[in-house]
């Protein structure tokens, strides 16, 4: 070594510190790198995300090499330095201690920081790029890590940790997924976003949050005088009507409008004639949730079903149009005269039907009333008074100040909600 002139001694130094670099930076690159990138570039073909998953998939393998390499250079480095410093200072005493601050800090700075950062910042196009040159390098290096990779077991079995357990898949739970979702509004549309987000709700939530209330449900009332039946049937707004006798306790089935769009100008067209286009009902058991729902009317070919309790008492109508739209967003034409939207006025406030359900009521507005209660704000509003409140009557819930404008027999009318 004393033969080697100082430049050469230096130059070498410099190499050895790249190689370490880049072992170090191998590293971290590849534990950075998104694996979902990196298998989603498997699918498509590419060699590197490929080569990079299969590294991935034997970590205690691939760490044992990376740092096999980075620990040889590093000593190789140290030893060199010390070379060096005895070429410039002879057998000083101070030659030992320039000699390690010397290596420490171009250890650090070139060897560990600098690689680390770079492979870091860019992770995902450098792991599929390393991985060509790891790949071969573990094979030739097995042997080695294999009878290193004995006395780690041996080490990791004393604490009662098993090594085979890094290899398995990592998986993300749904609420780890969703977050993930969130994350990535920069990716992709904000609707897209919101629908993508909203799917995972679905799970959470049952039929009667998305359900038409029984009160609000327009029925074909057959006891009718037949001239009013023929009316509502010619100014309905509904492609499907549920038909009954007085009230939906007496179902009989449901009435496919459009179907009698033809016959509602024959005089001799009668009830009887009506009855013959009747569909079966389709009942749906409360407390189901609505993403197996969705799967039902799938498998079953339906598209509309009633909500029943325990008792068989019918609760709500819920339709295909109504799960859609839980995720999609509203998109069916409103009825006339009824204003589907909310919006805060420029005082921040809103006056709200007490029918709405309060899913809707925060989706639309932003707020957080509780869902896991009532599901309507009458609901919510009886369940806080234990009783039927008078109107002019102001109170808080959740925090939100709602004030209520006008009740009626036994459920509250309209309110009025302050922005909080």
């Amino acid at each position: 070594m004393d033969e080697l002139p100082l430049p050469a001694m230096f130059g070498a130094l410099f190499v050895l510190l790249i190689l370490s670099g880049i072992f170090s930076g191998s590293e971290t690159a590849m534990m950075a790198a998104n694996r979902f990138r990196l298998r989603h570039a498997a699918q498509n073909g590419h060699r590197g995300a490929k080569l990079a998953l299969a590294l991935l998939s034997q970590t205690d393998k691939l760490l044992g090499l990376i740092l096999l390499g980075n620990t040889l250079f590093n000593a190789a480095a140290a030893t060199l330095t010390g070379y060096i410093a005895l070429a410039l200072f002879g057998e000083s005493k101070w030659a030992l201690e320039i000699g390690t601050l010397s290596i420490t800090f171009a250890l650090l700075v070139i060897a560990e920081i600098s690689p680390k950062v770079i492979c870091a910042t860019h992770a995902d196009r450098l792991a599929p790029l390393l991985s060509y040159v790891l790949t071969p390098l573990l094979r030739l290096a097995y042997p080695i890590i294999w009878f290193v990779n004995l006395f780690v077991t041996a080490l990791l079995k004393t604490i009662r940790l098993s090594p085979g357990s890094m290899h398995g898949e990592s998986k993300l739970s749904q609420e780890e997924l969703r977050s993930l979702v969130l994350e990535s509004s920069h990716l992709m549309p904000k609707k897209h976003q919101t629908i993508l987000s909203s799917l995972f709700e679905l799970t959470n939530i049952t039929v009667e949050d998305v359900m038409t209330p029984r009160g609000q449900i327009e029925i074909l009332d057959l006891d009718l005088d037949w001239t009013e039946v023929r009316t509502q049937l010619a100014t309905s707004h509904h492609s499907r009507l549920p038909v009954c006798r007085e009230s939906l306790d007496q179902l009989i089935g449901i009435l496919p409008v459009r179907r009698l769009l033809a016959s509602l100008g024959d005089p001799e067209f009668d009830e009887a004639a009506l009855l013959q286009q009747l569909q079966a009902p389709y009942y749906i058991p409360a407390g189901t949730p609505v993403f197996s729902q969705l799967a039902f009317f799938q498998e079953n070919r339906q598209r509309i079903g009633f909500v029943v309790d325990e008792y068989g008492e019918i609760l709500g109508l819920l339709t295909l149009e109504d799960i859609i739209e839980e995720f999609v967003g509203d998109f069916t034409t409103s009825l006339p005269g009824l204003g589907n939207s909310l919006n805060w006025t420029q005082e921040g406030q809103v006056i709200v039907e007490g029918s709405r359900p309060l899913r809707e009521i925060n989706r639309m507005l932003g707020l957080n009333f509780p869902l896991d209660g009532p599901k309507t704000l009458n609901g919510l509003i009886l369940e806080h008074f234990q009783d039927i409140p008078e109107s002019d009557v102001s109170i808080k819930l959740a925090g939100i100040p709602v004030e209520i404008l006008q009740t009626k027999d036994r459920s509250v009318v309209t309110v009025r909600i302050y922005r909080p």
